[in-house]
């Protein structure tokens, strides 16, 4: 049954006046502004929002703090030993020209249709839904780095060989299918599943995914100090491998739920996990919807805004001669900023706190105006408060009528 309230809108606009944000047309690398990560996004507030931002602040701060903490100490020292940085000096063209070339699908690697995937039942201690079941879902993913100078050392990390989701499935039929990427660190199926409502979802009569991220879960290494460690610790280029790679499995899952009579599937994510939801927007064009959720738009200039870390990053640059637009450019292969949606505008949503100080408001605006400006929703809030969360589930929900994506 259709829920028929109708959710309260988004009380948040950016200001007009403010037009340093402008998304460039094409190699967004050479002509976003340089000091972009000074740049401040501004909204017109009301009194209560702008109390409601105290509380926000204060926990992104103290998570931030914790993250930087956490990869300055552990992740970023093995990024650049010496031995990276000269491959990656010398390997850093291969992906420049993938980005220039414009093309995707030369990323994006597409997979086989018929890997298979090996379905369990999941734990008593998962979700166990009355009128369905609960799935551990697993396959040994056959990826390889597209760069194939990058492969060997790439295919070392052997937990993460395995790709992970939980599935949620009504006992009558295969239902549409949300699909859910976590964020950083943050890959707890329990955890996500109450922070987003998948329970109230599929009570509405979606079936549910929960994808696991690699280096993440039971994808990080033994003596992994903590959950997404592999993810930045071996270097820009290895972080490149490592989107297509999320990509690629996603895909292979996607092929499973289609091949096993789903009739609909569509993504959302938040954090990086939003930002894999914006990759695939431009990966795989039989996807209902995309909605990322606080992502970044560009690792680059997100990470060089955050104390600390920034400036260390910085100072390593600056001492090898490489400038901001390079290494971008490095980057453009993972960002969503250097490809074309292959979904329909009406098929895109974005959903963003105003105060975020982890992945900030404007790399939202950036991906919404390369988008060309589909439907967004502005909370008070930032990266993990979410003030009106559950205007934002009600909204994607209407969002999801409207494109006929029902249960």
């Amino acid at each position: 049954m259709v829920n028929k309230s109708k959710p309260a809108p988004s009380v948040i606009s950016p200001d007009k006046e403010h037009s340093t944000l402008k998304m460039p047309h094409q190699h967004w690398w050479q002509h976003l502004a340089h000091d972009f990560p000074e740049h401040k996004a501004h909204f017109s507030l009301k009194l209560r929002e702008r109390l409601k931002l105290t509380a926000s602040t204060a926990t992104d701060l103290g998570l931030r703090a914790g993250i930087i903490a956490a990869t300055s100490a552990l992740s970023f020292p093995m990024s650049i030993r010496p031995d990276i940085i000269m491959r990656d000096r010398k390997e850093r063209k291969f992906y420049c020209d993938l980005a220039d070339a414009g093309d995707a699908s030369q990323f994006f690697i597409k997979p086989d249709d018929h890997i298979r995937v090996r379905v369990r039942k999941s734990s008593r201690l998962a979700h166990q839904p009355k009128d369905g079941q609960s799935f551990l879902l697993s396959f040994k993913s056959p990826f390889q780095a597209v760069n194939p100078k990058l492969r060997e050392d790439y295919a070392k990390h052997d937990n993460n060989h395995v790709a992970w989701a939980q599935y949620w499935r009504h006992d009558d039929k295969p239902r549409a299918t949300i699909c859910l990427i976590h964020g950083f660190v943050i890959d707890s199926y329990w955890v996500n599943s109450k922070f987003f409502a998948l329970e109230w979802f599929y009570n509405q009569g979606y079936d549910v995914l929960l994808y696991t991220l690699p280096f993440h879960g039971y994808r990080q290494g033994l003596l992994s100090p903590f959950s997404g460690h592999g993810y930045f610790s071996h270097g820009p280029l290895h972080m490149n491998e490592v989107h297509a790679h999320a990509v690629h499995d996603f895909r292979v899952f996607l092929n499973w739920l289609f091949n096993h009579g789903v009739p609909k599937a569509g993504v959302t994510g938040i954090s990086m996990g939003g930002y894999a939801s914006a990759l695939l927007a431009c990966a795989d064009e039989r996807l209902a919807f995309s909605i990322p959720i606080v992502p970044p738009a560009s690792l680059v200039d997100m990470v060089f805004e955050w104390p600390v870390l920034g400036h260390l990053i910085r100072g390593s640059l600056k001492a090898v001669g490489i400038p901001i637009q390079e290494a971008r450019h490095t980057l453009a292969v993972n960002s969503p900023l250097t490809w074309q949606p292959l979904l329909p505008k009406e098929h895109l949503m974005i959903v963003s706190g105003v105060d975020d100080r982890i992945t900030f408001a404007k790399h939202s605006k950036l991906l919404w105006e390369h988008w060309q400006r589909p439907r967004i929703h502005w909370f008070a809030g930032g990266h993990i408060l979410h003030w009106g969360k559950s205007d934002y589930l009600k909204a994607m929900r209407r969002f999801w009528d409207e494109i006929d994506f029902k249960p």
